[in-house]
């Protein structure tokens, strides 16, 4: 009975998401919205399956929710800070710097959670990643050294994606 589950609702999370953004896009639950994002949210995870890696063991959800709250935080003040820098420096004022991150993380999960939330905090891009996996390559608007956005970057954001994901 689970492998029947598991064939009809391969990613039942994803089925959920795409019935409410059916839903929020077309501004309306008729039941004949719901019923044909129902039928997308089967079809569709059902036709990609092939294509997505496997489940990350041992999510740890309630890591993640403080991950989150804190990456929104840093985001806030993030912007507070590139706007403060933006206007009262010159660009010849700025210390931008490329840094190379050694990562201790190895899932995909991981790693892509880690570049995406580099790349939206303000004043740091998630580059490049090696052809390995191992080193993550970003770009820091205004640093005093890359040694301090390595290390604020391995202590803040991987050293807990490595706990809700590892």
């Amino acid at each position: 009975m689970k492998s029947l589950t598991r064939a009809v609702l391969p990613h039942p999370l994803l089925t959920l998401l795409l019935i409410v953004t059916w839903c929020l896009v077309t501004n309306s639950v008729a039941p004949g919205t719901f019923v044909l994002g129902t039928i997308l949210g089967v079809l569709i995870p059902m036709g990609t399956s092939a294509y997505w890696p496997g489940a990350p063991n041992g999510l740890r959800a309630g890591k993640m929710l403080v991950y989150l709250v804190i990456v929104v935080w840093d985001i806030l003040l993030a912007n507070i800070a590139v706007a403060w820098i933006v206007v009262t420096r010159s660009n010849r004022a700025m210390r931008s710097t490329w840094v190379a991150i050694p990562l201790d993380i190895r899932t995909p999960e991981a790693i892509t959670m880690l570049a995406g939330t580099i790349t939206l905090t303000p004043g740091t891009v998630s580059a490049d990643l090696s052809d390995e996996g191992h080193t993550l390559l970003v770009h820091a608007l205004d640093a005093e050294s890359p040694e301090d956005v390595r290390d604020e970057i391995k202590q803040r954001y991987e050293r807990r994606l490595k706990e809700i994901f590892e």
